[in-house]
């Protein structure tokens, strides 16, 4: 055998430096290289993509389920388990929930549960279920579904909740319209059935009309402007509607089928919410006319009850006023700024409790101060003709302005013949 010349031996040598370098500098990078250039592994491997579904669940008898839920559902490619993406998930045992909730700084998250124990417990609640199955190509699948085990991991789920922007179903079609490219929203924005937020609000909380009225008289002029169908998805079932309705960029529709996995055992929510513009007007007029006569024509005991019912409404009036301006100005419930019901809910009516209480006449300052209540409320109405004040709030015009005015005409027939 010929042996090798030095110069062969060198050669031979740097060869195998430069290849131990090559080595050692493609052990160092391989472990830090992009995740996506990993994922990519599974999908080359022949492992199916997840396949996605919207589900949408009806309204339930608790208040808070009177808005309905929806969830995105994850069903593996391989094992057909589904997991069901929840937003909206709330504890009422967390540090600080009431004070939160009432400063409107509520923490909510989201969670993943198996569709199966979803649904039974939907099932048991007598609550309808429809699942969508989504046309999704294997990317958009693969990318929501990361996004979604992203955002379930404990430091990722908690978000700032809002009732009309930050729910349970804004979530979800944020999520699935940021896997789609904007589709939703650019087949949504700008489409309108002329409805608010307080509409859907008050025609979903109907079934307890007390709640409903409460929610009405805190609402501010925020939830009157009227939304597209893209603000009106914070209602499940409106999302449904939006998503059956949308289509891919070659016109096919984004839903693939769809399925109804539990049927309703509950009476539907109405269309609309009650008009209580008729009823409050009667109301009030009534009242008044009942409280102007037991004023005028009753005895002593007339006057005791009409005192005893003017006091409870300078009352009620006062503290509704107050929280009405709490919520404006000490919370974060946009929803309740600039309501212009305290026109008609002045904190002032507690000065005027006393005026009231006593037998003898009202001094100046309280009956200036009534009238400055009868002016408010005045001006509340007057404003419904302006193109400024769109708050919906006509039928707690109608319902107090008489009152207001009946006690302002009392006081001022109290006054000394002096005065």
């Amino acid at each position: 055998m010929k042996p090798e010349s030095g110069a062969t031996i060198l050669g031979t040598r740097h060869a195998c430096w430069r290849t131990l370098a090559i080595l050692l500098v493609m052990m160092c990078v391989l472990p830090v290289m992009p995740l996506g250039a990993q994922t990519l592994a599974p999908a080359a491997a022949g492992i199916p993509a997840p396949s996605i579904s919207l589900l949408t669940v009806g309204p339930g008898e608790i208040y808070f389920e009177r808005f309905g839920h929806n969830a995105i559902v994850v069903r593996d490619g391989n094992s057909d388990e589904a997991v069901a993406y929840n937003y909206g998930m709330f504890d009422f045992e967390q540090e600080n929930f009431l004070l939160n909730f009432v400063r409107g700084r509520m923490q909510y998250r989201i969670a993943a549960n198996l569709l199966e124990d979803d649904l039974a417990m939907y099932r048991a609640e007598g609550r309808s279920v429809v699942e969508q199955a989504l046309d999704l190509t294997a990317e958009e699948a693969r990318s929501l579904n990361d996004y979604l085990v992203w955002n379930a991991r404990p430091e990722n789920a908690y978000y700032r909740y809002d009732y009309f922007t930050a729910n349970c179903s804004t979530r979800v079609r944020d999520a699935l319209d940021h896997a789609l490219g904007g589709l939703i929203r650019a087949q949504s924005v700008g489409r309108s059935r002329g409805f608010t937020y307080r509409l859907d609000a008050l025609r979903l909380m109907a079934p307890d009309p007390a709640l409903m009225l409460l929610i009405d008289l805190g609402l501010g002029p925020f939830t009157d402007e009227r939304i597209d169908f893209w603000d009106e998805s914070f209602v499940p079932m409106s999302l449904q509607r939006v998503v059956e309705r949308a289509q891919r960029a070659d016109g096919r529709p984004l839903v693939r089928s769809t399925q109804v996995l539990a049927q309703s055992r509950l009476a539907p929510p109405p269309a609309l919410p009650p008009d209580l513009r008729w009823p409050f007007l009667f109301i009030g007029l009534a009242a008044a006319i009942a409280m102007g006569w037991l004023d005028v024509r009753g005895g002593p005991r007339a006057h005791r009850v009409f005192a005893g019912l003017a006091t409870l409404f300078e009352l009620v009036c006062a503290i509704a006023g107050c929280l009405l301006l709490f919520l404006w100005l000490g919370t974060d419930h946009r929803a309740a700024w600039r309501n212009e019901n305290l026109l008609l809910f002045n904190p002032a009516c507690l000065l005027l409790i006393a005026a009231f209480l006593r037998s003898r006449p009202a001094p100046r300052w309280q009956r200036m101060l009534a009238w400055l209540v009868v002016g408010g409320a005045g001006v509340a109405l007057a404003s419904k003709i302006l193109p400024g004040f769109v708050q919906a709030n006509l039928h707690w015009i109608v319902l107090t302005l008489p009152l207001h005015l009946v006690l302002a005409l009392s006081l001022q027939g109290r006054r000394t013949p002096s005065a």
